[in-house]
């Protein structure tokens, strides 16, 4: 039987990673490494400054006083006797398009698994608090499913982003590319009761590139998107104006 590592970041009690822990054990043996508390944003953080304790839940999940790749990482190095077939993330209560990949916590419990070679999926609803959940996690599953069945011929790590509708079909799964938003709005500044300045982000920027083959576009139109990313962050174009830069230093 296939063996699959769920974790998320909104919590190993949270909605989305119950209901797709709980479905996806009728085609795998499933282990929940979940964050103790909501870490959405925290990013590929890893807690270097303190040890981090494991507990589990009388249903027998896991959970960290850590962030998303804390529990990943703890359960790929420390804490399981086995290594998975796959590990999937989710399901996130809201959406992770464009940029918002950089930052989500959910995404980066993926990029952890996918960093160990482990094929890795994020899944997220593109609305909060998980409308249609039920159908989102049928259709995670289907997508699991055929990755179990086929899977890609390398590792691949995989964003998923779910608009909430009543029923899903494969027919409307589009693989894509990521948007982009424009810049995020300000910080909103505000005092704490002795009169410090305090500051809260801002909200997300408004969508800049939502074409068709974006995952911006293809939920806006309630279709599935899955974009498969990539961790090479080097700007390969830029390269050539790198060295010719540098080599003016020496004009």
């Amino acid at each position: 039987m296939k063996r699959i590592l769920v974790s998320n970041d909104d919590g190993y009690n949270a909605e989305g990673v119950q209901a797709l822990a709980e479905a996806l054990r009728d085609i795998a043996q499933v282990t929940v490494v979940a964050p103790e508390v909501n870490h959405s944003g925290a990013s590929n953080s890893l807690t270097l400054n303190r040890p981090l304790s494991v507990r589990r839940t009388p249903s027998g999940d896991y959970y960290l006083n850590g962030t998303p790749s804390d529990c990943v990482h703890v359960a790929l190095t420390g804490l399981l006797d086995y290594r998975p077939d796959l590990v999937v993330s989710g399901i996130n209560n809201g959406a992770n398009l464009g940029e918002d990949t950089l930052y989500s916590g959910t995404v980066a419990a993926a990029t952890e698994g996918f960093l160990f070679g482990i094929p890795s999926i994020a899944f997220s609803l593109t609305e909060k608090n998980w409308p249609e959940l039920e159908a989102a996690t049928k259709i995670a599953v289907q997508i699991v499913r055929h990755q179990l069945a086929n899977p890609f011929p390398a590792p691949v790590l995989l964003s998923v982003n779910i608009p909430p509708l009543p029923e899903h079909h494969w027919s409307s799964l589009r693989v894509t590319r990521l948007g982009r938003r424009h810049p995020s709005q300000p910080v909103i500044k505000s005092a704490n009761p002795a009169g410090e300045p305090i500051y809260w982000i801002g909200m997300v920027g408004e969508v800049a590139d939502f074409a068709e083959d974006t995952d911006f576009g293809a939920t806006s139109q309630g279709l599935i998107s899955m974009t498969p990313l990539q961790l090479d962050l080097t700007h390969y174009k830029q390269l050539n104006q790198a060295r010719s830069w540098v080599e003016l230093s020496n004009a």
